[in-house]
Protein backbone atom coordinates (compact mmCIF):
# COMPACT_ATOMS: atom_id res chain seq x y z
CA UNK A 1 0.00 0.00 0.00
CA UNK A 2 1.57 3.46 -1.33
CA UNK A 3 0.42 6.85 0.52
CA UNK A 4 1.68 9.86 -0.25
CA UNK A 5 3.46 12.42 1.37
CA UNK A 6 0.34 14.38 2.07
CA UNK A 7 -1.83 12.14 3.05
CA UNK A 8 0.58 10.86 5.51
CA UNK A 9 1.83 14.22 7.03
CA UNK A 10 -2.09 14.17 7.52
CA UNK A 11 -2.55 11.46 9.33
CA UNK A 12 0.52 12.69 11.58
CA UNK A 13 -1.09 15.65 12.18
CA UNK A 14 -4.32 14.44 13.11
CA UNK A 15 -2.67 11.25 15.22
CA UNK A 16 -0.40 14.32 17.19
CA UNK A 17 -3.18 15.97 17.89
CA UNK A 18 -4.78 13.31 19.55
CA UNK A 19 -2.24 12.36 21.72
CA UNK A 20 -1.87 16.03 22.98
CA UNK A 21 -5.77 16.05 24.26
CA UNK A 22 -5.06 13.03 25.42
CA UNK A 23 -2.21 14.13 27.71
CA UNK A 24 -4.15 17.27 28.59
CA UNK A 25 -6.73 15.17 29.67
CA UNK A 26 -4.71 13.15 32.06
CA UNK A 27 -2.35 15.62 33.25
CA UNK A 28 -5.40 17.67 34.48
CA UNK A 29 -7.00 14.38 36.30
CA UNK A 30 -3.49 14.33 37.93
CA UNK A 31 -3.97 17.57 38.98
CA UNK A 32 -7.25 17.03 40.65
CA UNK A 33 -6.08 13.99 42.27
CA UNK A 34 -3.36 15.76 44.09
CA UNK A 35 -4.77 18.39 45.53
CA UNK A 36 -8.31 18.85 47.26
CA UNK A 37 -7.17 20.93 50.33
CA UNK A 38 -3.86 19.65 50.11
CA UNK A 39 -5.35 15.82 50.34
CA UNK A 40 -4.65 13.47 47.87
CA UNK A 41 -7.70 12.03 46.12
CA UNK A 42 -8.64 8.57 45.73
CA UNK A 43 -10.91 7.39 42.68
CA UNK A 44 -13.30 3.94 42.89
CA UNK A 45 -11.13 1.72 41.46
CA UNK A 46 -8.07 2.66 44.14
CA UNK A 47 -10.63 2.46 46.77
CA UNK A 48 -12.05 -0.70 45.82
CA UNK A 49 -8.03 -2.29 45.97
CA UNK A 50 -7.24 -0.45 49.31
CA UNK A 51 -10.58 -1.72 50.88
CA UNK A 52 -10.79 -4.75 49.07
CA UNK A 53 -14.85 -4.30 47.81
CA UNK A 54 -16.57 -4.07 44.72
CA UNK A 55 -17.61 -0.56 43.00
CA UNK A 56 -21.21 -1.89 44.11
CA UNK A 57 -20.03 -1.78 47.86
CA UNK A 58 -18.97 1.56 47.29
CA UNK A 59 -21.76 2.66 46.12
CA UNK A 60 -23.58 1.39 49.55
CA UNK A 61 -21.35 3.30 51.72
CA UNK A 62 -22.17 6.66 50.04
CA UNK A 63 -25.48 5.97 49.89
CA UNK A 64 -25.94 4.95 53.75
CA UNK A 65 -23.53 7.50 53.78
CA UNK A 66 -20.64 5.50 55.95
CA UNK A 67 -17.95 7.46 53.51
CA UNK A 68 -17.57 11.51 52.43
CA UNK A 69 -17.28 11.68 48.83
CA UNK A 70 -16.93 14.39 46.15
CA UNK A 71 -18.06 14.64 42.48
CA UNK A 72 -15.92 16.36 40.40
CA UNK A 73 -16.09 16.62 36.55
CA UNK A 74 -19.43 13.86 36.63
CA UNK A 75 -16.19 11.26 38.86
CA UNK A 76 -16.41 10.08 42.11
CA UNK A 77 -13.60 11.04 44.33
CA UNK A 78 -12.89 10.62 47.82
CA UNK A 79 -10.05 12.27 50.58
CA UNK A 80 -7.36 10.22 51.78
CA UNK A 81 -7.78 11.20 55.16
CA UNK A 82 -11.04 10.74 55.24
CA UNK A 83 -11.20 7.25 54.09
CA UNK A 84 -8.66 6.50 56.41
CA UNK A 85 -10.71 7.67 58.73
CA UNK A 86 -13.35 5.67 58.18
CA UNK A 87 -11.30 2.11 57.72
CA UNK A 88 -9.94 2.86 61.23
CA UNK A 89 -14.11 2.94 62.65
CA UNK A 90 -14.43 0.32 60.41
CA UNK A 91 -11.65 -2.02 61.94
CA UNK A 92 -12.51 -1.06 65.76
CA UNK A 93 -16.15 -2.04 64.49
CA UNK A 94 -15.56 -5.51 64.07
Amino acid sequence: MNINSEDFESWMRKLISRFDKIESILSRNHVIKECLDGDTLLDNQDLCKLLGVTKRTLQRYRDEGKITFYMIHGKTYYKKSEIMDFFKAFKRGK
